[in-house]
């Protein structure tokens, strides 16, 4: 068996909660230096990666400069802070529902990402949480869509971090969604869709195709009202890309403010927070697997086209649909 190489212990400490970029040099290829291959692999634009090695950012396992004229090794590990994008931050609070030596749960406004990625690197759960709470060991058992609000759960200790990864992997969290969309009287709930759904790389949007169902979704009809919305309960079985507004797609009542279904929209500015989807990760329900206590958690955020879709038409309503108040609901099943 193949034993996999250890990784060594980031050299470099976080900055503004964002952890350094590892790079481990691959096994083949006709690079003559360290350098030559970051400059290829990392296309910064010419100068950048030469400017990096002359300031001695470049780091390897011992927190030493690399010369840019180190030979090529393959597996040597490399470690450099990133230059840290212009963000608009989104003005919407992240609410802490709960905290001990093992978890926090995060209640997540809309439009925040989860984690580091692409353009959004500071302005996320994960780096605001590390700067507020002083964890820098924090890390994410699962991931929030960026559009998405609602609770998502991180973990305090690295080497307990693969336990509740496995718990979201293997199905044994309850999740329990919320969304506004448009009210259909023919449509009838509750049901459990069934369906194929697939997504491919470089393309913005899933999609339905033939075949054997690899996405389950339970959507039940909350209530309804005059002015055409309704309010869901969504409980995805599993956890297909964008499975769930797949789903409200297919039935015929998309969710409200989803730039992608069922029409892919053109882009918004980065400083544009109205009218966000209409979803929110409401409850996660489970059996901690490291104290074997029984943990429910609910966010207490409000869908804002719900409270008032006159307002979140308008686009004034404090798009995160925070309610005020964010807490944990029980840790026994309460």
């Amino acid at each position: 068996m193949r034993r996999r190489r250890m990784v060594p212990p980031a050299p470099l400490p976080q900055r503004e909660g964002v952890d350094p970029v590892r790079v481990r040099l691959p096994a083949g290829g006709t690079w003559r230096t360290v350098r030559d291959h970051l400059v290829e692999r990392l296309a910064a634009g010419p100068g950048v990666v030469d400017s990096m090695f002359d300031a001695g950012q470049i780091v390897g396992a011992d927190g030493r400069p690399v010369p840019a004229d180190t030979p090529y090794r393959p597996g040597l590990f490399v470690w450099f802070h990133r230059e840290l994008p212009e963000e608009v931050p989104v003005p919407f609070p992240l609410e802490v529902v709960h905290r001990d030596e093992h978890i926090v749960v995060a209640d997540k406004p809309h439009f925040l990402a989860t984690t580091p990625r692409g353009r959004h690197v500071a302005e996320t759960a994960l780096a605001r949480l590390r700067r507020r709470l002083g964890i820098p060991t924090l890390s994410p058992a699962h991931r929030l869509d960026r559009l998405t609000a609602g609770l998502v759960l991180f973990t305090v200790r690295p080497e307990e971090r693969g336990a509740y990864q496995r718990l979201f992997r293997d199905r044994g969290v309850r999740k329990e969604y919320e969304a506004v969309a448009p009210y259909d009287p023919a449509l009838d709930l509750p049901r459990t869709v069934r369906s194929r759904i697939v997504k491919e790389r470089g393309v913005l949007t899933a999609r339905e195709v033939a075949g054997e169902p690899n996405a389950v979704s339970e959507i039940a009809l909350l209530e309804h009202r005059a002015d055409g919305l309704g309010r869901y309960r969504l409980v995805p079985h599993t956890g297909q890309t964008h499975q769930l507004r797949v789903h409200m797609t297919a039935l015929g009542v998309p969710i409200l403010g989803d730039p992608l279904y069922p029409e892919v929209t053109g882009p918004v500015p980065a400083d544009d927070f109205r009218r966000p989807l209409q979803l929110l990760a409401r409850t996660l329900e489970f059996t901690d697997p490291v104290t074997g206590a029984a943990r429910r958690f609910r966010s207490g955020r409000v869908l804002a086209a719900w409270a008032s879709y006159e307002n979140w038409t308008a686009g004034r309503s404090g798009a995160s649909g925070q309610s005020g108040q964010s807490g944990e609901s029980g840790r026994s099943g309460q």
